[in-house]
């Protein structure tokens, strides 16, 4: 019974679809030589695992948005500050091998002539540590946003507004080089994970795997908490707020709750990014990147947890495609989509299907 509910009809096919193509593809890549014709390049495998880490974020917007109500226009912040903590342990990693030679600063540092550490940085070089602060950095942030926007009573159009001031107070601290963070440029010129070469195809691959198991994890959790006592509250919260808390319920503990898990899959997220892109920046922590991520949710079917795995990787794969070949036009594009997507298709391409299978029937 249990096992029916956290894997919903949709999600098995999503999720059992997303498994074959990671299979396909690891196999392609590691044991069909370069020169066939069904090799499947290195490049390739990179751009999967990015697909599935949006995914994960997509899936931890969707929880706060299309169970909680609460339209999050910063949850790229979470994203990034989760990147950024993992980042600073590959960083860590480099030693003596960067340009400098310096074994106990990164590059950035030594050419900002900083001559120690700065405190933040320590404990980084430690992956166990790196991992704890992935999930606690976005953990607190959350928490402490929360707690004060849920006590106040914020809600609607200006929760949206002040979590996009978020990220862009963020993006704007980042950017500052005496930040600590490698200012405009971020961090990258990564050399190793856990000892392993960042470049080889077996790491490649190894990441894109635990990605993967990393979006199954955050589905189960998300539809566990959904089909509780808890995520009933939850959605009674979204569709009558005054109702559930005249009933006696401390509405404020259940959003911030909701917010939180929410932001820490959205750290694990981002830790899974950067070491398959290789790079993060202050740019991730741009409002435009938070307002795509909402987009991903709408055109996939907001609140159906795999609805917003497929508008991630469906919006990311056109994304890929149009940039490169119809640049100019992209963001046009994707803004029309998303609003007649808005007007004509409330629930995405999951209740598009719905809707043909109705008439079939």
């Amino acid at each position: 019974m249990v096992k029916s509910q956290l894997f919903n009809k949709g999600g098995k096919i999503v999720l059992s679809s997303l498994a074959v193509v990671v299979f396909v593809v690891a196999f392609c890549n590691l044991f069909i030589p370069e020169s066939s014709f069904f090799h499947i390049s290195t490049f390739t495998v990179t751009i999967l695992g990015k697909y599935l880490a949006f995914a994960l974020l997509s899936l931890a917007l969707d929880l706060v948005w299309g169970y909680l109500g609460i339209l999050s226009l910063g949850h790229g912040a979470f994203f990034a500050l989760g990147g950024y903590a993992f980042a600073m342990y590959l960083m860590r990693q480099i030693g003596d091998r960067g340009v400098y030679g310096n074994a106990e600063l990164p590059d950035f540092m030594v050419f900002m002539n900083l001559k120690e550490l700065p405190w933040f940085w320590y404990g980084f070089d430690n992956p166990i540590f790196a991992i704890l602060m992935v999930m606690m950095v976005p953990a607190i942030l959350a928490f402490v946003f929360g707690w004060f926007a849920f006590r106040s009573r914020v809600t609607g159009v200006y929760l949206s507004i002040i979590t996009q001031a978020l990220t862009y107070a963020l993006m704007l601290a980042f950017f500052r080089n005496d930040m600590g963070f490698g200012g405009n440029n971020g961090l990258t010129d990564f050399k190793d994970i856990l000892g392993f070469d960042l470049s080889a195809d077996t790491t490649r691959v190894a990441l894109l795997i635990i990605t993967f198991f990393a979006l199954v994890f955050g589905y189960l959790i998300c539809r566990f908490i959904i089909n509780s006592k808890l995520g009933r509250v939850v959605i009674s919260i979204r569709d009558a707020e005054s109702r559930v808390r005249f009933l006696g319920y401390k509405v404020e503990q259940y959003k911030l709750f909701i917010f939180v898990v929410s932001a820490v899959l959205a750290g694990i997220a981002g830790a899974l990014y950067v070491p398959q892109v290789a790079i993060i920046n202050p740019n991730i922590f741009s409002p435009l990147f938070s307002i795509e991520l909402v987009i991903w949710v709408a055109i996939g079917g907001r609140g159906t947890l795999y609805g917003a795995i497929i508008g991630a990787i469906v919006v990311s794969l056109a994304s890929t495609y149009f940039t490169s070949a119809l640049p100019e036009v992209w963001l046009y594009a994707l803004g029309g989509l998303f609003v007649v997507v808005t007007l004509y298709l409330p629930m995405g391409i999951v209740g598009l299907i719905s809707k043909i299978k109705m008439k079939k029937a």
